[in-house]
């Protein structure tokens, strides 16, 4: 099933952008200057001409908007890949209700591509409540990546229950219950077919996992992009202000998609608002893997804002 059904589309799009948990979102004073429509600070600054208008502007979107919209547009489009991909960096967009329920979704997709994407982004999200889900996908789904997947995520959020999986990948067999078939177990053993599913070393999803199928034909073609990929990764947790400079320049300006996408995960993790107009251009790559991470990383960053300027409110 390809596509989301239009009515989990409108529940999804009606619920809070705070986290799953909060009652409440940040008072419309501590939005960013990148939420506010153009047409609105226009108006503001021109108020005579705003009352004369017999005529209201329809504002422009937000940026947030905006990337909640390709999103939204990525996670149902007919291109698996394409699909795969904006799951998968659903990893990035922490604390927020909707990404739970869009990845929680794509683990009924009915490609196994997408459904590995979706259990690798709810283990990132530390989804809970989807702990349920992720235990079906690693007791009964038929492919094998996806299996491995959904135990790797429960492990992540310390759910033993992961552990079934790779006790099975070790000994052939699965503690006290059906397991996998032959085949399968034969493709989780196989390095090169673990890394054509985006596992390094059968276990661990590579730095660049983003990406998708697309990642290893470019390392076919570049082999230099993989490592400095990986090399953005890292700096993610570089609190100096050059390296967030070099990130943004990556992000923007590298010929490689790999590294443009790495470098703009990097700097979701890194957390720092102050660089979500730089990225913005980003939403408009050619390549989807990276205008995917560029908005769920506008959208990761624009709630630290908001959470950061709410706070100050309430001192």
């Amino acid at each position: 099933m390809p596509k989301i059904a239009p009515l989990l589309l409108i529940a999804i799009c009606c619920l809070p952008l705070s986290a799953a948990g909060e009652t409440s979102s940040a008072p419309a004073a501590s939005l960013s200057p990148h939420d506010k429509p153009v047409a609105e600070s226009k108006a503001a600054a021109n108020p005579a001409t705003a009352a004369d208008s017999k005529t209201a502007v329809t504002p422009e979107p937000s940026l947030k908007d905006q990337a909640w919209e390709l999103l939204l547009k990525g996670t149902q489009d007919k291109s698996t890949e394409k699909r795969a991909t904006a799951v998968r960096v659903l990893s990035l967009v922490k604390d927020d209700a909707r990404a739970v329920a869009l990845a929680v979704h794509a683990l009924d997709d009915d490609k196994p591509q997408v459904r590995v994407a979706a259990a690798f982004a709810l283990g990132e999200l530390h989804a809970t409540t989807a702990i349920p889900k992720l235990e079906a996908a690693a007791l009964s789904d038929k492919d094998p990546a996806v299996v491995i997947a959904a135990a790797h995520s429960l492990l992540t959020m310390k759910d033993k229950g992961g552990y079934e999986v790779f006790y099975e990948i070790l000994t052939g067999e699965r503690k006290g219950g059906k397991g996998l078939v032959a085949g399968q177990l034969d493709t989780l053993k196989d390095p090169k077919k673990m890394a054509l599913l985006g596992f390094q070393e059968g276990i661990g999803f590579v730095p660049f996992a983003g990406i998708g199928y697309s990642a290893i034909k470019t390392i076919v073609k570049d082999d230099s992009s993989p490592v400095r990929a990986a090399s953005a990764k890292v700096l993610a947790q570089d609190p100096d202000r050059a390296t967030e400079e070099a990130l943004v320049q990556a992000a923007t300006q590298d010929k490689s998609e790999l590294v443009r996408a790495a470098a703009l995960d990097a700097l979701s993790q890194h957390g720092d608002p102050a660089v979500i107009g730089r990225i913005a251009p980003a939403l408009s790559d050619d390549k989807d893997s990276v205008k995917y991470t560029a908005a769920a990383a506008i959208l990761h960053l624009t709630h630290i804002e908001q959470h950061r300027k709410a706070a100050q409110s309430n001192k």
